[in-house]
């Protein structure tokens, strides 16, 4: 099984939105149902309001690294980036559990 962990902040140089961030963030959550290799999913806002935390925690598990690299390039995936980059940025970890 391979664990797919990124965490999202919001981007310094763009102003706090909380309407436009639940709807980036209903998306995460809601991509689970657009791709049927995804095995587990979960998407959970950072409680403690402490510098060295991120704001969101994506943990998303897949049978072996080829359903990972059949998942970044896949369209429901990528259309998603194309709206987060806008408001996120980003750091992923990916390994094997």
């Amino acid at each position: 099984m391979m664990q797919h962990v990124v965490m999202f902040r919001r981007l310094e140089h763009v102003a706090e939105d909380m309407h436009r961030e639940a709807a980036l963030v209903e998306r995460m959550r809601n991509l689970e149902g657009e791709i049927d290799f995804i095995r587990a999913w979960r998407v959970s806002a950072n409680e403690l309001a402490r510098p060295i935390c991120w704001d969101y925690l994506l943990e998303a598990s897949f049978d072996d690294a080829e359903a990972v690299e059949r998942y970044l390039p896949h369209p429901a995936h990528q259309a998603l980036i194309a709206d987060l980059k806008t408001y996120f940025e980003w750091v992923a970890c990916d390994y094997t559990r």
